[in-house]
């Protein structure tokens, strides 16, 4: 997830240390009469200070429980999974995981831009007509929250309040089931330190078995379990004041989500496609609503301006069309053609934006912008679907 905060920009997709288990489950029931859509807004998100930011509602509730709390301004994130939701955007009690010892367990979810840090509870999770029961997430800061580890603080900013986040949590519906794998189910040097035990005397990386890692709650539901689509119109050159699409869970389980002609572009075991941009091909591109813009190479490549305000963005004079072939691991390619527009002459009242863009040297993180006009497809990894058994992107 890129996100900007003016004038700075927030690259956010979280890093996935390994792919998660492989092993492979049944899509949902072409039958099943369940709501799996809702919508999707993007707009100037809760905190007023966002935008080609794609935000949802989000319902949590004590497992197995009626005490429930819908939350609004949810990021909607394919380049992460698992639910994190502010502390001072819940007023529910959930319960909290502990380790063998009765320690707390708390996260430390580290992003291209900095962290989320605070503990790991339980909820049952509701989106559309869907449930997930019972499932882990991880609840951002709050007074209660131990003290950030050094080992967690380097990661960059802290992330931990609404003005910072922008957003008042992050629903990480991307490839894979959990956010960290089996990097964090051993011990030892090879383990990320994403998870804390973190009793009175301090918190120490400890291991977290699969099940207890923070869910991607899609992969978790009795029925569309297989992966999220994404859909949202295209915006004129210039911007929109907002933009309303839909995101439906499952692919090709109900009458909404056929796969239809998309092409299915698998990735490799970090959920990375790679793209050719010129005669160069460039590994480690993914797509990610989360993020704000088209991310890709650096000045000197493209030839494009960054802006005054910012340097986290391009800003030619005049609008520059870009085209690139974005290749999966399976060999699939797809042609595209994009925009890049000056983000320092666009009106700001507008949020949706299919112009923005900006560096991020050697790689591209396909945004939102590129997202405007498509209907895009997430696949979970070990899910099997009508175009194969995920992980892939499909457009």
């Amino acid at each position: 997830m890129i996100r900007l905060l003016l004038p700075t920009f927030i690259l956010a997709a979280a890093i996935t240390p390994q792919c998660g288990s492989s092993s492979t489950t049944t899509p949902g029931s072409t039958t099943s009469s369940v709501q799996n859509f809702q919508a999707i807004s993007v707009n100037a998100g809760p905190a007023n200070n966002y935008f080609n930011g794609a935000f949802t509602t989000v319902t949590v509730c004590v497992p197995g429980q009626s005490s429930c709390q819908t939350i609004d301004g949810v990021l909607v994130d394919t380049g992460s999974s698992g639910l994190r939701v502010l502390a001072s955007a819940l007023t529910l009690a959930l319960p909290q995981q502990a380790d063998t010892t009765g320690a707390p367990v708390v996260e430390c979810l580290a992003f291209l831009d900095g962290f989320t840090w605070g503990p790991v509870q339980t909820a049952d999770i509701k989106l559309g007509g869907e449930q997930a029961s019972a499932v882990p997430l991880q609840v951002i800061g709050g007074p209660g929250a131990p003290a950030i580890p050094s080992a967690c603080s380097s990661n960059g900013a802290a992330e931990q309040t609404l003005d910072a986040l922008g957003a008042n949590g992050i629903l990480g519906v991307g490839l894979f089931r959990q956010d960290c794998g089996p990097a964090c189910v051993g011990v030892g040097s090879s383990n990320p330190g994403v998870y804390y035990a973190c009793p009175a005397s301090g918190c120490k990386i400890t291991a977290q078995s699969l099940v207890r890692q923070v869910q991607n709650p899609v992969w978790l539901f009795p029925v569309d379990n297989n992966g999220v689509v994404i859909q949202l119109p295209a915006v004129a050159t210039g911007g929109a004041l907002t933009s309303t699409g839909m995101m439906v869970f499952g692919i090709g389980t109900q009458n909404d989500n056929p796969l239809g002609a998309a092409k299915v572009l698998t990735v490799d075991a970090n959920g990375n496609l790679s793209t050719t941009y010129g005669s160069q091909t460039y590994a480690g591109s993914y797509l990610d609503s989360g993020s704000n813009g088209i991310f890709f190479l650096d000045t000197k490549t493209t030839g494009l301006p960054v802006c005054t305000d910012s340097n986290d963005f391009y800003c030619p004079l005049t609008l520059q069309a870009q085209s690139a072939t974005i290749r999966g691991v399976n060999g699939a390619t797809s042609a595209v053609t994009f925009n890049v527009g000056n983000l320092d002459a666009l009106n700001g009242r507008f949020t949706a934006f299919s112009e923005v863009a900006g560096p991020n040297p050697g790689s591209f993180a396909w945004g939102l912008s590129f997202f405007f006009g498509r209907t895009i497809y997430t696949a979970i990894e070990g899910q099997s679907t009508s175009g194969g058994v995920g992980p892939y992107f499909a457009f």
